[in-house]
């Protein structure tokens, strides 16, 4: 199966080298394009030293217009599955052929933290629960762990997703997925890293607000998006 991994990146300039070291090391000759999201620290750089694909995207777009931007090469280069993969070393490349095996069967597939554990306590776990429960209650699929930002997505959510206006790679847009598009989404148990550098985008702050857009977007924003006729 033809595959990209498609992995944003900003301002990663201390992580993404080890990074991507390690998917070449676990699964040589996989295809993977960098999607420099306007970064101001050596990113770019670093791309250009080691001869890795890159996107060098004039300006941030932040993660969903950086996502985008990858599936629509995606798209024009005939991949059959896309994965969306992190620069900062918290995805771990031995999950990457198991997700292409199961995407075989699926629309997409997501990397679940909690399929073999339960979700520790915190505002963030339960901001988690919230959205499983509003995916639930507006599509009957249970998603245990719909934050996880390690997903796979098939030819045909490639080409939704790069010819859409508003398909980010969240947790709202699979929810949507799943009810407009008849999108088959399973999970698979993954574990996950600590950052190799640098913090984390959702400070606590950020993701109670996160989580809070994202349970508004899939109860109430969904309802008034068109049913798909090829972009979402």
């Amino acid at each position: 199966m033809k595959t990209l991994l498609i992995i944003p990146a900003y301002n990663e300039e201390e992580s993404l080298e080890i990074t991507v070291r390690s998917i070449i090391s676990e699964v040589p000759g996989m295809d993977f394009l960098i999607v420099n999201d306007g970064s101001k620290d050596g990113t770019a750089e670093v791309c250009r030293r080691n001869g890795f694909p890159f996107l060098d995207l004039p300006i941030n777009l932040g993660l969903a217009g950086a996502f985008q931007s990858g599936m629509k090469y995606a798209y024009r280069h005939g991949y059959d599955c896309a994965i969306q993969f992190d620069a900062d070393g918290q995805h771990l490349p031995e999950y990457i052929t198991p997700m292409v095996n199961a995407i075989s069967d699926a629309d997409i597939v997501i990397g679940s933290r909690f399929m073999d554990s339960k979700k520790p306590r915190s505002m963030r776990m339960l901001g988690s629960n919230l959205i499983s429960g509003a995916i639930w209650l507006t599509t009957g699929k249970t998603i245990k762990d719909p934050t996880s930002g390690l997903r796979a997505f098939s030819s045909k959510m490639i080409a939704y997703m790069a010819n859409g206006l508003n398909c980010g790679p969240e947790p709202d847009t699979v929810s949507y997925l799943i009810k407009r598009a008849n999108a088959r989404v399973v999970e698979i148990p993954v574990k996950m890293a600590d950052r190799y550098a640098g913090e984390s985008y959702l400070n606590p702050w950020k993701s109670v607000v996160y989580m809070t857009r994202m349970t508004i977007s899939i109860f109430f924003i969904q309802l008034f998006r068109k049913r798909l006729g090829g972009g979402c």
